[in-house]
């Protein structure tokens, strides 16, 4: 049974995609590598492809997939919001998404397997409870048919995208 995805919806004033082309961009913590959202903002504007931000939130096993978590959107949904309101700036298309499983993987494969994407970014971490672990990404390039980009910032690179600052809801 596929668990219902959320769609946060498009930031009015947008242009629409020229290409059809679709760019996942998926996180799930209150951060996100500069580095990725800049590769992602790039190819998005280049491919005049929509950019699908999707913030990846783990539902504990002792709950239903389908139930409240307050907790996780407290943290995801500022983040999800700063990436459109971003991306909008650039006059890149946005169809945001938030996806639940039992793992980040879980979540990522539920989405992948509703949704067709022609590019997937992601952000990667060396603390995969910050994010996708060394095993997810090896998952990601054996099983996911399309391109995929994981970028890892330098060390010293402590540049990300937050919601501190944010304009609007939150």
């Amino acid at each position: 049974m596929k668990t219902p995805t959320l769609f946060a919806g498009k930031a009015a004033g947008t242009k629409p995609a020229l290409s059809g082309s679709r760019i996942l961009l998926p996180f799930t913590t209150q951060a996100i590598s500069r580095r990725a959202f800049d590769a992602a903002i790039r190819i998005a504007q280049i491919e005049g492809a929509t950019l699908i931000p999707a913030f990846l939130a783990r539902v504990p096993r002792n709950l239903p997939l389908d139930s409240p978590l307050p907790g996780a959107c407290s943290v995801g949904m500022p983040l999800l919001e700063a990436i459109e309101q971003r991306a909008h700036a650039e006059g890149i298309p946005v169809d945001a998404r938030v996806s639940r499983g039992r793992t980040y993987r879980d979540a990522l494969q539920r989405l992948l397997e509703q949704e067709r994407f022609d590019r997937v970014i992601v952000s990667a971490t060396d603390d995969a409870r910050q994010g996708l672990s060394e095993d997810d990404l090896a998952w990601l390039l054996r099983t996911v048919p399309a391109e995929i980009l994981i970028l890892r910032p330098a060390p010293d690179d402590e540049r990300s995208i937050s919601a501190s600052g944010l304009h609007g809801h939150f």
